[in-house]
């Protein structure tokens, strides 16, 4: 990426989606360490764990090594586009066009802005986690930390969401016509990535007060999610069906995929959270958490057959991926390869194996995880592609 690029006028907010994909990747390849290495003193891996195993386990040191480097080098990513966001975003703030943006359905793109800084959050926390020894001792104290920073996110989101939804109702002059798409889901993303963010320390934290209040924060904000994504899904489906979709913003039929990870590992974490804090437990039922995962990944499965037999018609892939077409919407395919890879982790782990389905590291386990890989790489590849093509 090119640091002098200024693009002005002719910037969106949906570059941040770039940033929000390089987050999602960092924290892809922490998925590989926190799932596959032992940590039985902590709810997650650490660097302290990731040092005693390879000094036991040395044969293995390349492949940790490489699940280091990619979160290194994604996190760079991402910090890199962040910054390089923010600056384009002050300059855009400025010319007229984000001013007619601000009269169109398309403000809802500045919710990509509390999206990305979520995310921002949660790459910082898998540095910390894997990079900074006996990190684990002070974490009752960065939880409340934390807590504020998803907050200071949240309160930001429901502020940009607010002056859209305000102005909606006053005026009345949200345009269907361009609606024939599921972009409005953006705002939903945000708010889901928000209580995902709150669900880690009302899991993890063994203070019931900090717990008690990261999974109301992540009930609250996951709730909204929910009820957003009722609304706008209506309104989009009943758009499209009587529009057709557009092809530029056909990609947003996959938006759908990371809003039910970020809500399925929310729903997770929070029972982790009251079974450990209210009930007394060391988990929460692991039946449970086979029927979420199973119905989480089917409906996951069921937009990802949609959206992809919908965007191969449209010549999609030809035009806005691996075509001369430039289109910052395109960086949101992203985060759905990345959500399925992660959730697909997570059923793995907490729906086949903690069921004793699925013994670890047996021929079985690594066939279903041979999937999850290829969707990865896919993920990697057309990250590239794309950084290529528009920064």
């Amino acid at each position: 990426m090119s640091q002098s690029l200024t693009l002005k006028e002719d910037y969106s907010p949906l570059y941040f989606l770039a940033s929000l994909g390089a987050g999602g990747l960092a924290v892809s390849f922490f998925m590989y360490l926190n799932f596959l290495l032992p940590h039985p003193t902590t709810p997650m891996v650490t660097a302290n764990a990731l040092f005693s195993w390879g000094s036991a386990h040395p044969t293995y040191l390349p492949l940790v090594g490489g699940a280091l480097a990619g979160i290194l080098f994604f996190a760079y990513k991402h910090i890199t586009l962040l910054f390089w966001n923010i600056r384009q975003f002050r300059l855009f703030k400025h010319t007229a066009a984000f001013e007619t943006l601000k009269q169109t359905n398309g403000e809802v793109s500045l919710m990509a802005l509390p999206l990305t800084y979520a995310m921002t959050i949660n790459v910082a926390f898998v540095l910390g986690a894997t990079f900074v020894p006996n990190l684990w001792s002070v974490i009752e104290w960065l939880f409340p930390l934390a807590l504020l920073a998803f907050l200071g996110v949240g309160l930001y989101a429901l502020r940009v969401y607010g002056t859209y939804l305000t102005r909606l109702i006053i005026t009345g002059n949200f345009n269907p016509t361009t609606n024939n798409n599921f972009s409005q889901l953006l705002a939903i993303f945000a708010f889901s990535m928000v209580g995902v963010g709150f669900a880690a320390p009302g899991a993890m934290s063994s203070l019931p007060l900090v717990s008690a209040l990261g999974i109301f924060g992540a009930v609250f904000f996951s709730v909204l999610a929910i009820t957003l994504a009722f609304l706008k899904t209506v309104f989009a489906m009943r758009d499209i069906f009587a529009q057709g979709i557009h092809a530029e913003t056909s990609v947003s039929l996959w938006v759908m995929i990371p809003i039910l990870t970020l809500l399925g590992i929310t729903v997770i974490r929070v029972s982790f959270g009251v079974a450990h804090n209210f009930m007394g437990l060391s988990h929460g039922a692991n039946w449970f958490l086979f029927l979420l995962g199973s119905t989480v990944l089917s409906l996951q499965l069921m937009f990802g057959w949609i959206g992809y037999r919908v965007m191969k018609q449209v010549g999609y892939f030809n035009t806005y991926i691996h075509g001369c077409t430039r289109s910052p919407v395109s960086f949101a395919i992203i985060c759905p390869g990345v959500a399925l890879f992660v959730f697909g982790f997570f059923f793995l782990m907490t729906g086949l194996v903690a069921n004793n389905i699925v013994s670890l590291y047996s021929p079985l386990f690594y066939g279903l995880l041979a999937p999850l890989v290829w969707v990865q790489w896919l993920t990697v590849r057309t990250f590239f592609t794309l950084s290529k093509k528009l920064l």
